[in-house]
């Protein structure tokens, strides 16, 4: 997996004014944190850390965090753990970042991507998502962005569970292997399906990445 150098300094200041000024000079507030170490604040350029994101989605990315200091620069393997985006104008306001080690196993969710046309489409079949992410451990050189699935092979009635994806080497899966991920259903199954949905307002659920063992420090801005 590709891992991306970021460059980072130490802030001293904190609070809502601090913050809008650091954003108003093109720069971000960002949170450093781990295990066993104490929150440090942060700032980056903001077109830097933007053009990150944009390029590898900001999920299940690893970083090399070069923090700045007084002191000197000190490399850290980290991985964004949050971040705040302004709804409105879709600007990042906000970032977490999380240290992690090379040779220690992590737990994340990835995407789910269904690839290929299946066979029962043909036949009128409807595909349908149950699930659009699996959790799995790994170390973090082994982490994927996203994991296809190819669906060719399903029919009418068929389905596809968490035991019948070839994951990577040294990608382990954490979710029950008889759990479906997605189901090629008739018409009248899929619209009675959808129907019922609508009646108990059920939505998607977001895509979330954890990372085993973490805990969230206080936002601080």
């Amino acid at each position: 997996m590709n891992q991306t150098v970021l460059a980072a300094q130490i802030r001293e200041t904190k609070g809502k004014r601090a913050a809008g000024e650091l954003r108003r000079n093109n720069q971000i507030p960002a949170i450093f944190y781990g295990p066993d170490i104490e929150t440090t604040m942060l700032t980056m350029n903001y077109p830097d850390f933007e053009r990150i994101v944009k390029q590898d989605g900001g999920e299940n990315m690893v970083l090399d965090l070069q923090i700045q200091s007084d002191k000197g620069t000190e490399n850290k393997k980290v991985m964004i753990k949050d971040m705040m985006v302004d709804p409105v104008s879709d600007k990042i306001l906000h970032a977490d970042f999380y240290e992690i080690s090379m040779d220690k196993e992590i737990k994340v969710s990835i995407p789910i991507n269904l690839v290929n046309t299946p066979v029962g489409v043909t036949n009128g079949g409807i595909l349908q998502y149950i699930r659009r992410e699996i959790a799995i451990t790994c170390l973090p050189g082994d982490l994927i962005n996203s994991l296809d699935v190819d669906v060719s092979g399903l029919d009418i009635g068929d389905s596809v569970h968490v035991r019948d994806v070839n994951l990577p080497e040294g990608i382990t899966p954490v979710d029950e292997g008889h759990l479906t991920i997605a189901v090629l259903t008739s018409p009248a199954i899929a619209a009675e399906e959808e129907e019922e949905e609508e009646e108990i307002g059920v939505g998607e659920e977001e895509i979330k990445t954890e990372i085993e063992g973490s805990e969230e420090p206080s936002d601080e801005q």
